[in-house]
């Protein structure tokens, strides 16, 4: 379900509207990503258009006005597709299409169209496909006569269903089964998270903004193999890998989808089942591009998506990647932001720093417990060693006397035995 023609390299127009509190800068900034979005969906932008206005036009976004130039400027560069920087209503881009004699779509459309071409696995297909169908069903609209068709054969005729109607009902019924298809998924995902958790081995998640080198990272680590590429959003459907840190404990650790500023709200609900994972991490390590123009803008934009999905309290610890192509900028950073690390997932500088780190944040979560357990409870201590890390284990008259770094879960689940320090 393209938007975006791929059979040649279309001719793509850049608008941006700066609406304050929003800087002309800030504008340009966007746009300049809006342009490797084009790029990556496999299109050229080939001519800018910015406006500043007060607030919105309701009717086409940009006013009249400036729509009439932009058709004079689509007209002089050839224009197939304008693409807005801003989400467009339905009646905006139906207003904008007439207007300006050829297709408008806003930038929730290309991000969409670069899921649709990177989904690789049958569960990223469907989160991708359901995001599309919730974005183009308020969109749905007939073609001049099409609006007064009826559905054919015996018994459909009279005032019976519009075609418009008719291909409503059919993406109501796919997003139906879709929703179906993923949530049973999503059962599957949790059932699995479930049965690491009862081995109690800690989660690990890398985040951060679409290429800034979450997957070399993961392979760094780990043997994931993941397809590293410079652009945006190489790799969709999350890898979830054993790592041993340094002090000798196994963590899961796992990749997610890129975040970019503007994030889809379609493509966030579509993928929640995936970031549940981010959400029930026990640390997240937040890749930041140093090379990147804007890499502050960067980290407020995938701590908006941790937000949104309920993982804005997970525990984070902040690196700053490509150490070997910008050092100057990642040890700025570095100072700037208290307990972060920089590191180069291409050439493992500080890797083994970062490793560390993030043992030590995780054996923060956890406290040292002591506790008297009867002999006949041997289950028990049974479960401190599956469930937690036993320090000092001594027999005495009746009970055996444990000292156990647990979390707070495990301090909960073994109260009734836990003695006061």
């Amino acid at each position: 379900m393209s938007l975006i023609e791929r059979s040649f390299r279309e001719r793509i127009i850049a608008v941006g509207v700066t609406v304050p509190p929003a800087s002309v800068d800030e504008t340009e900034a966007h746009l300049d990503e809006l342009a490797l979005l084009v790029d990556t969906a496999g299109a050229d932008v080939v001519a800018r258009v910015l406006q500043r206005r007060d607030a919105p036009d309701p009717a086409t976004f940009i006013g009249k006005g400036k729509a009439e130039e932009l058709r004079e400027t689509s007209l002089e560069v050839d224009a197939d597709t304008v693409v807005f920087d801003d989400e467009l209503s339905p009646a905006q881009s139906r207003n904008l299409e007439s207007l300006l004699g050829r297709t408008a779509i806003d930038r929730t459309a290309v991000i969409l169209d670069i899921f649709a071409q990177n989904a690789r696995t049958a569960e990223g297909r469907a989160q991708v496909e359901l995001a599309q169908l919730r974005y183009r069903l308020p969109r749905l609209r007939g073609k001049g006569a099409s609006l007064s068709q009826q559905a054919g054969g015996i018994g459909t005729r009279g005032p019976g269903e519009t075609k418009l109607e008719v291909d409503r009902r059919r993406l109501l019924r796919r997003i139906t089964a879709l929703e179906a298809e993923l949530a049973a998924l999503a059962r599957t995902r949790r059932t699995q998270r479930k049965a690491r958790q009862r081995g109690r081995n800690r989660t690990l998640s890398i985040v951060g903004y679409t290429n800034a080198g979450k997957s070399t990272l993961l392979n760094r680590l780990t043997d994931a193999g993941v397809l590293v590429e410079d652009r945006l959003f190489a790799t969709l459907d999350p890898r979830a890998r054993r790592l041993e840190l340094p002090g000798g404990e196994a963590v899961i650790v796992s990749d997610t989808v890129g975040f970019v500023r503007k994030l889809p709200h379609q493509l966030v609900e579509a993928f929640r089942s995936t970031l549940e994972v981010v959400a029930e991490s026990d640390l997240l390590v937040h890749v930041v591009d140093a090379a990147a123009p804007d890499p502050e803008e960067q980290m407020r934009a995938v701590r908006s998506v941790l937000d949104q999905i309920g993982a804005g309290e997970v525990p984070e610890l902040v690196v700053f990647n490509k150490l070997d192509v910008a050092p100057d900028e990642a040890k700025r950073l570095v100072a700037d932001h208290a307990g972060s690390l920089a590191i180069s997932a291409a050439t493992g500088e500080g890797i083994a720093s970062m490793l560390a780190a993030a043992s030590d944040r995780l054996r923060a979560l956890e406290s040292v417990i002591e506790l008297v357990v009867p002999y006949e409870r041997g289950d028990v201590v049974a479960a401190l060693h599956r469930e937690g890390e036993v320090l000092v284990e001594a027999h005495e008259d009746g009970a055996t006397r444990v000292r156990a770094r647990l979390d707070a879960a495990g301090a909960a689940r073994f109260r009734e035995f836990v003695v006061a320090s």
